[in-house]
């Protein structure tokens, strides 16, 4: 890709930007949020016309028009956001569009599973083929949308963010296939906003800032500080930006909260000004925990005391009334109404407070979005803009926007840094820094132990549904939550598989 330019109204998102890859390599593509890396692969696959620039593909000029165009050419993509067909079976997504037929023209489906069972059985997958997609997990599901990449038998795959979902063991599977490919001479671009996959996966990076190339290096070259210099424009000393601040009286307590089969006999406070940090391995039941504290799932039995006095969440509406907030695991599902506008997500919450006898104060709605636009720093040409045309992590800035207009008193934040940049991390950390000092209580749900380690006062640590250690921030260590997170031994201490 030579010199290639995209500009929107307003948002000139790529300049002049010269990108390559080779013959059977792994290019990492990073940046903060709006550096311009989706539009450039959006370009590359023909979902965007670039305004100047030309690209070239096994030696010779091509025209990509359309996603179809790509596939033709050469070039499938993993998209971060999943896009199966939940209704249908693994085989069905795997080879949609694509799948075979008898001498009568119709699906053969003998054929389909055969072929969906060799192709995961060649890059290590177990699944069934007649599965429905439905009754996956969100990692396993992301797991099919890799094979589904993979059987077109492109000459270049594009990675966006593949292991954002993923577990450890899958996280494994997916270097393995990755470095199949390699031996096959098909290259991959990956884009991942996780510096050490990136180290350990990719032979060379190519960084973007604000829509321009910045520079591209082989892997050995690089370490973390000059990545992270590059890529924001400045060093970043301070990643996890934790201060010490007044602790106060305990502002929510949950007494033996119980879901059947789901979560058992959980237990714990939360106080002013502080942030309990909630630790454990993917299916763990921490985000279950949450989702029923905040009225969207039922509860079995157990007690909420909100400042002292018992208190009934029976639906969100009620927890809202409450001053509880909770910024969901995923942004573009529950977090977001992506074909509406950043105005009016900010204030779908709180829409009551701009309306009088049914109309809506637009005057009073856009001051409220402007003004915390300004004070989150949101990059936006405006607040008309869809929320669906913003970076990742700006989306996440709208979320918490949004609650922030309730004024609560708790916000759940469940793994708010998912999928943004290092920067954006930052500056998530920071607004839970501010909001504490404030007198908030803030409950952070975390996968990534760093982020749970720099910013918590207190973790839990979950394991199977239930509560199994509770660690001050001075004691906690990686290693301890890890050993805490996995297996219990007849002991009740707990040790790695």
């Amino acid at each position: 890709m030579k010199g290639i330019s995209k500009q929107f109204p307003g948002v000139k998102a790529l300049n002049q930007v010269d990108f390559s890859v080779r013959y059977g390599e792994v290019h990492a593509l990073i940046g903060e949020n709006g550096a311009g890396k989706s539009t450039l692969m959006k370009v590359l696959l023909g979902m965007y016309t670039p305004n100047s620039g030309t690209i070239s593909f096994a030696g010779k000029d091509v025209v990509i028009d359309s996603p179809h165009d790509a596939l033709k050419t050469g070039i499938s993509m993993i998209h971060q956001e999943l896009s199966l067909v939940p209704d249908r079976t693994v085989a069905e997504n795997i080879f949609i569009g694509r799948e075979p037929v008898n001498a009568l023209g119709l699906l053969d489906w003998k054929r389909l599973y055969a072929e969906a069972e060799s192709l995961m059985r060649t890059i290590g997958m177990v699944f069934d083929p007649q599965q429905k997609v439905s009754d996956l997990t969100v990692s396993q599901q992301q797991m099919i949308e890799i094979a589904r990449a993979v059987s077109y038998k492109s000459k270049l795959i594009i990675m966006d963010e593949p292991t954002s979902a993923l577990t450890d063991k899958e996280v494994n599977t997916l270097y393995t296939i990755i470095n199949g490919l390699k031996k096959e001479h098909v290259s991959v671009i990956f884009i991942s906003h996780k510096l050490e996959e990136i180290f350990r996966i990719a032979d060379r990076t190519t960084v973007l800032r604000d829509g321009e190339l910045v520079g591209v290096k082989n892997n050995k070259e690089f370490n973390k500080e000059l990545l992270v210099t590059m890529m924001v424009g400045r060093e970043l000393n301070q990643i996890f930006p934790k201060e010490d601040v007044a602790i106060g009286d305990v502002l929510l307590e949950a007494k033996n909260l119980t879901r059947k089969g789901v979560f058992e006999n959980i237990s714990f406070s939360v106080r002013k000004g502080e942030i309990l940090g909630f630790s454990g391995l993917m299916g763990a039941g921490r985000t279950e925990v949450m989702r029923a504290l905040f009225g969207i799932d039922r509860l079995d039995s157990g007690e909420v005391f909100l400042r002292g006095e018992k208190v009934n969440i029976h639906s969100p509406q009620k927890a809202i009334s409450l001053g509880l907030g909770m910024v969901t695991e995923d942004r573009k599902v529950e977090g977001l109404c992506l074909i509406r506008s950043i105005k009016e997500n900010i204030s779908m919450v709180t829409m009551k407070d701009y309306c009088r006898l049914s109309l809506i104060n637009d005057r009073k709605e856009t001051a409220h979005a402007q003004s915390k636009i300004e004070m989150l720093r949101i990059k936006t040409p405006n607040q008309h803009v869809k929320a669906n045309s913003l970076s990742g992590g700006n989306q996440q800035k709208v979320v918490v926007a949004k609650w922030l207009a309730i004024k609560p008193g708790l916000i759940i934040l469940d793994e708010p840094t998912r999928g943004i940049d290092v920067g954006a991390k930052s500056e998530i950390h920071k607004l839970m820094t501010s909001f504490v000092k404030e007198g908030l209580a803030i409950i952070l749900i975390s996968s990534e132990l760093p982020e749970v380690l720099g910013m918590s006062d207190r973790i839990l640590v979950m394991h199977e549904g239930r509560i199994k250690g509770e660690f001050l921030r001075e004691e906690a260590t990686q290693e301890k939550l890890l050993q805490c997170a996995m297996v219990e031994n007849r002991e009740g201490s707990y040790a790695n598989q």
